[in-house]
This record gives structure tokens, sequence and C-alpha cells, in this order.
């Protein structure tokens, strides 16, 4: 495998946990607040980016690579109202997308067409992620930060991951 890319997939495999660290946190942070759907939803997510570490974490392996875990940094443990939240969930998918791209540049730059071809399910993995954050944040905005409509949007929240 190619030390630059293999270099730049550990370190990607670093931000991927710091991902789900980070929505740990605000699964945390939402049960405080006594929005268990919120919480559900965040822990779901926090199961999807252990998922994406994993999956990058394979992939070196396979290639045999090495992979060699990077410190992830303590999350952050306060995050305000529900529309904060979310505008910080699209905020952090939007930085995400920019790593998974440069990682993907990089990929192009060093000819790696076995990583490129593996970055295409990420590329696409970041377009759902970044619409469904812009979805539920543009619904709490509409629905405000307190009484019926929020406490039915919890609810909703809290189906994430149910089959249909």
């Amino acid at each position: 495998m190619n030390k630059t890319v293999e270099t730049a997939i550990n370190e990607q495999i670093k931000h991927e946990m710091d991902s789900a660290y980070l929505y740990l946190s605000m699964a945390a942070y939402c049960e405080s607040k006594n929005l268990s759907g919120f919480a559900h939803w965040m822990r779901k997510q926090f199961e999807e980016e252990m998922g994406h570490a994993l999956r990058l974490y394979d992939f070196v392996i396979d290639r045999g690579g090495r992979v060699l875990l990077n410190a992830i940094e303590k999350p952050t443990a306060d995050f305000g109202a529900p529309a904060e939240i979310f505008k910080k969930v699209l905020e952090h998918e939007q930085k995400v997308t920019g790593l998974i791209n440069k990682l993907y540049e990089l990929a192009v730059k060093e000819s790696d067409y076995p990583t490129q071809v593996e970055l295409h399910w990420f590329i696409k993995e970041q377009v759902e992620e970044e619409k469904s954050a812009s979805s539920i944040l543009e619904q709490v905005k509409m629905v405000g930060e307190h009484g019926p409509a929020l406490h039915r949007m919890d609810r909703i929240l809290a189906r994430r991951g149910e089959q249909s």
C-alpha cells in the first residue's frame, strides 16, 4: 500500500473515531436534557461513525498496510438548544466531507486506484450525512425549542434505525 495514502487513511480513522466520540457526547448531553429521541439519533450516529472507522481500518489491513491509531481528543460536553446541536452536526459533517475530499485528492495524486474506489462509498455517504443533518436542522428550526412540536420531533428521532 502507498505509505503516503496509508498515513492519511490512518489519520482519517482518527477523524472518524473523533466523530463517533463527538456524537456519543451529544447523546449524553441530549439525555441530560430529557431529549431521549435526540439522544437515540446521536447514538445511532456514533455507531455509524465507528463503522466508518472500522471500514477504513479493514481496508488498510486488506491492502497489506499497517493501522497506527492516533489519539482522539476529549469532545465538547455542552451543545445548547436542539437547533444549535444540529447546526453543529451539520458543520461537523461538512468538515468531514472536506477531509474525505482531500483524502480522495491524495489518492488521485498518488494514482492509488483501490483507495479511490473505496472512497467513492465515503463520498456518497457524506452527501447523505449532510442532507440528513440539514433536514433535521430545518425541521427543528420550524418546530421551535419547546412545546408539543419539539416533543413530536423527539419521538420521530427516537425511531431512527427501526425497520419499516
